[in-house]
């Protein structure tokens, strides 16, 4: 079973940038490579929005809300996908969460709290 172990965010000021990670450990039955990888958000009283989504060929989309100041990364040989928000705005809060997806199963992470203050 695979396991998603996520690091970075906290807190942040608006019009700084966000950096989040996601590892994946345990055991895999394909390679970390053939796993679509995506992060989502979620709001307080919202539903989880999808902010960026990586195919196992690389491809990356992202939502309308970060398209232009957010890189979605991964790393297949560090088994790292990684999550970066630049220009970041308040509504940018939310707990965030790092997903894999391959044949049917979906493993998620933990979730990381992200607050944008002044």
């Amino acid at each position: 079973q695979m396991i998603l172990v996520q690091s970075g965010g906290g807190s942040v000021q608006p019009g700084g940038s966000l950096r989040l990670s996601c590892v994946a450990t345990g055991n895999f039955l394909r390679m970390f490579s053939d796993y679509d990888i995506g992060w989502y958000r979620q709001a307080p009283e919202k539903q989880r929005e999808l902010v960026g989504w990586s195919r196992n060929g690389g491809k990356v989309e992202y939502a309308e809300s970060v398209k232009g100041r957010s890189t979605f990364s991964r790393d297949n040989l560090k088994n790292t996908a990684n999550l970066q928000i630049d220009n970041v705005k308040f509504e940018d809060t939310a707990v965030y969460y790092c997903t894999a997806m391959w044949g049917g199963q979906n493993f998620w992470g933990q979730g990381t709290q992200v607050t944008v203050s002044s």
